[in-house]
């Protein structure tokens, strides 16, 4: 394997339009850093596809945009390809126009399914085959959830796989202090029955053991759509999950309004939340987990996704200041490790050989371990060496994604945007300000049925 320090030129095209191009010399020379699958190149170096350009539009710029490029280059290292990644922030707007004019790129890179699947049923998407929806299954964790999560209906009603999955983010965890556990010999429950006594432990102990906020201006109310959500992927077989998420199960029926008063035994506790019930529904989710490191402490746990810490104190020092743990499944109701998250889904939508085979390099371990290496990027590919992680904490993630026994996408991404980003959101902002939990769930379905 060389081992070299090579530069590489990336001109960002698409439909006409040209951006700034990137030279840069690779982050991590070709074959010198030992935590990396360098043999995965060799067989790419076999393939040459010099003079092919490979489009790929997607919603990434700035720091993400420069690093998919660093994993491009070693992909058009290998085999001469030049790969031209346009981003723009109206992703989903102008990929459905570029499709209809039929001037699409070979791959467009999805950040919610929804919208891949809408595409695949107008005959937009090109599908992607069996040989590598098996690559999947069989390489990652919960394989068969990230197989069934790219796969959708044709124009004639076929279910084929038309999606890769590549970069995840994660939702299922709770936020705490170390020191704050240690100081009140408190330890990592294991099972939801742990956390739930836990909870009552620190009630009795005279603490809060919750922070809750779902404010976020126009968007208010979506961080209770996770907790529902998580809930009842450890209430519900994922199959109960599937069919609430297209309606097939009304939003009304018992399962779901059972995970609804669940979250409420969390956020309508006034014991439980720091500022009680009346602050769950106006505290700025990027403010509720100040109260995680107040001196006494005003919380001892917070559930939220991955991105959180950025939104901590100035200073907070991750693994020491602060860490996290999985948000348990139920021990006696047998559903496994059930994980939350988002992320992108790759898609076809216009056939090319060298899409293809660079596809085929995103499912290597290489091609995750030099994004894993900076930042910012989660998966549960097993075949990945967890130590090219840039840190513990991105480790302790991806840990948690490869152990997964099911996946499912986050819900009210996956719903149609009038429900998922609307109703969904403000019927938890009227549940936790005195509503019941069936009242509200009648209300959104009411919503679902005046769209057909």
């Amino acid at each position: 394997m060389r081992k070299t320090a090579i530069r590489f030129l990336l001109a960002l095209s698409l439909g006409g339009l040209l951006g700034t191009a990137l030279s840069q010399d690779l982050v991590f020379p070709i074959g010198e850093d030992a935590r990396f699958n360098w043999s995965d190149l060799e067989r790419f170096e076999a393939i040459d596809l010099s003079g092919q350009t490979i489009e790929v539009f997607g919603p990434w710029l700035t720091v993400d945009r420069d690093l998919v490029l660093s994993v491009f280059a070693y992909f058009e290292q290998a085999t001469g390809a030049t790969i031209a990644y346009a981003g723009s922030d109206s992703f989903e707007q102008q990929i459905v126009i570029d499709v209809q004019a039929g001037s699409p790129p070979h791959l467009a890179v999805f950040p919610q399914p929804g919208l891949a699947a809408d595409l695949a049923a107008r005959g937009g998407l090109v599908p992607l085959g069996d040989e590598l929806a098996d690559v999947v299954r069989e390489n990652y964790g919960a394989g068969q959830s990230w197989v069934d999560l790219g796969s959708y209906p044709d124009a004639d009603g076929n279910v084929q796989f038309f999606a890769l999955h590549y970069k995840s983010d994660l939702k299922s965890l709770v936020w705490y202090s170390p020191d704050n556990f240690a100081d009140a010999g408190y330890e990592i429950p294991q099972t939801m029955e742990e956390l739930i006594g836990l909870s009552d432990q620190i009630v009795a102990d005279g603490g809060t053991p919750w922070c809750i906020g779902l404010g976020s201006g126009d968007a208010t109310g979506w961080p209770a759509t996770d907790w529902v959500e998580d809930l009842l992927l450890r209430t519900q077989p994922p199959e109960v999950y599937d069919g609430w998420v297209t309606n097939e199960i009304p939003f009304n029926d018992p399962r779901i309004v059972g995970a609804i008063e669940l979250f409420g035994t969390f956020a309508k506790t006034e014991a439980y939340v720091d500022g009680g019930v009346s602050s769950v529904g106006s505290t700025d989710f990027r403010d509720s987990p100040v109260g995680l490191f107040t001196v006494p402490p005003r919380c001892y746990m917070h559930r939220q996704a991955s991105f959180i810490p950025s939104f901590f104190p100035e200073g907070t020092e991750l693994g020491v200041d602060a860490d996290f743990f999985y948000f348990p499944a139920f021990e006696n109701l047998d559903l496994g490790t059930p994980v939350l998250g988002a992320g992108t889904m790759w898609a076809m939508t216009r056939e090319s050989e060298g899409a293809r085979v660079l596809l085929d390099f995103l499912t290597t371990p290489l091609a995750h371990e030099i994004w894993m290496a900076q930042s910012g990027f989660l998966t549960p590919h097993l075949g990945v060496n967890l130590d090219a992680y840039a840190n513990e904490t991105l480790r302790g993630q991806g840990e948690i994604l490869q152990s997964a026994t099911t996946f499912r996408f986050d819900g009210s991404d996956l719903m149609p945007g009038q429900i998922g980003a609307g109703a969904f959101w403000t019927g938890m902002v009227n549940y936790v300000s005195g509503d019941s939990a069936q009242s509200v769930a009648d209300d959104i379905q009411r919503s679902w049925d005046a769209l057909r």
